[in-house]
Formats: C-alpha cells, structure tokens, sequence
C-alpha cells in the first residue's frame, strides 16, 4: 500500500489551498479529475473544505440558473 508523501518523500504535505479545494470541487461537477488531483485530495484534504465550498459551489449555481430563467421570462413578457 502506498503512502501519501510531500515534496521530501516524506509522509504528510500540506492539504489543498482554497483555490485547489475551488478547482477539485469544478471537476467533479463535469466528472474530469486527474487521479493525481483526486488522491491529493483524499490523503491530505479536510472533507469539511469539500462540503463547504461543493455547497457554496451548488448554491451559486441554483442562483445563476433562477436569474437566467427569471430574465428569459421577463423577455418573453410573462
């Protein structure tokens, strides 16, 4: 079995930053992580990052699709 290992070989290394934790959650809303990406994540990721900006992630989507449909409807004059 391998072992997580940092830039020294040795085990541990520093979990993603913000913006990599931002690119890993993009990813899988299209299912296009690198396996690499994905074992950074598991081995040395907090789930709770995940959660947290995979949620912030979903809601920003939901509102970006509300004012889209709420724009075409008022083009539409209804």
């Amino acid at each position: 079995m391998q072992t997580a290992s940092g830039p020294d070989g040795q085990p541990g290394g520093k979990p993603p930053s913000l913006w990599q934790t931002i690119a890993s959650v993009a990813a899988s809303f299209f299912g296009v992580q690198s396996s690499k990406n994905r074992q950074r994540d598991f081995t040395k990721g907090k789930p709770l990052h995940f959660i947290a900006v995979g949620l912030g992630m979903t809601l920003a989507f939901i509102l970006v699709v509300w004012i889209a449909v709420r724009l075409a409807l008022r083009s539409a004059g209804l």
